[in-house]
């Protein structure tokens, strides 16, 4: 039984069980999703087979004699639709080509295409670049190597900047200096501009990046100081904001002693 038998077969068997519990045309053309006309003329059919005797069968088309010749050909992977168009002009086809691009059609559909990889972009790169190298998956060091054996700069780049990270994180400021002058025999643009705004606080970069005292509790209170601002939309003036600090402040501390 071809597909579109059983779905006949199928609607009119719920047709005329509708029918049996009283719906009407417009009902069963609503509850099944189909034509009004549909519905009638399943509904005057006593049996399926009234249905497909009266079916319309497909014409012949001109393209019928050729069709294996197509299959052939695209199973050989000749699949432009103009060469095989000239191809059966010259066995004798007389027909358009736009029959053997709407044949060929549903089998372009069908095929699988193979995308290639978006590359990464630059933000994906720089945060695999920011981060230790023992916090990337398997995936990411795989892509992060790949970019990197490409460009010997960001090779370069790569390396300075996990220099830096460990003179951070291990506080040796003492080897900055060192650090600064191996980035000036690079060339590398960026971490001159950045080196030169080190230079400019020498002193206080490397008291940062020596000592264990930071500016953090500091910049806590300035943030929680604009806070309280943005929450009375800058129309603020300083007694009322100066309470209202200090009240905060307050609190806290005896949410600590609590």
């Amino acid at each position: 039984m071809s597909p579109i038998e059983a779905r006949i077969r199928e609607r009119h068997a719920a047709v005329h069980a509708l029918l049996a519990q009283g719906h009407s045309i417009r009902e069963i053309a609503r509850e099944l999703h189909t034509g009004g006309n549909t519905v009638r003329r399943t509904a005057r059919a006593a049996v399926p087979e009234e249905l497909l005797s009266g079916r319309r069968q497909p014409r012949a088309s001109r393209l019928d004699p050729y069709e294996p010749h197509l299959d052939k050909r695209w199973a050989a992977g000749f699949t432009n639709a103009i060469h095989l168009h000239a191809e059966l002009q010259e066995l004798g086809y007389r027909g358009s080509y736009r029959t053997i691009s709407n044949y060929l059609g549903p089998r372009r559909r069908r095929r699988i295409r193979v995308v290639a990889p978006v590359p990464p972009g630059v933000r994906q790169v720089t945060g695999w670049m920011m981060r230790h190298p023992d916090h990337l998956g398997d995936e990411e060091r795989r892509q992060f190597t790949t970019v990197l054996a490409q460009c010997p700069e960001l090779t370069a780049l790569h390396r300075h900047v996990r220099t830096f990270a460990e003179i951070l994180t291990t506080r040796s400021g003492q080897h900055l200096k060192d650090w600064v002058t191996a980035t000036r025999a690079e060339d590398l643009p960026g971490l001159h501009t950045f080196t030169t705004g080190l230079e400019k606080d020498w002193d206080a970069v490397v008291q940062g990046l020596t000592t264990c005292w930071n500016s953090g509790p500091v910049e806590g209170r300035v943030n929680h100081i604009k806070m309280i601002k943005r929450q009375m939309f800058g129309r603020v003036k300083l007694p009322l904001l100066r309470k209202r600090v200090l009240l905060t402040a307050a609190q806290g501390n005896r949410r600590r002693q609590a």
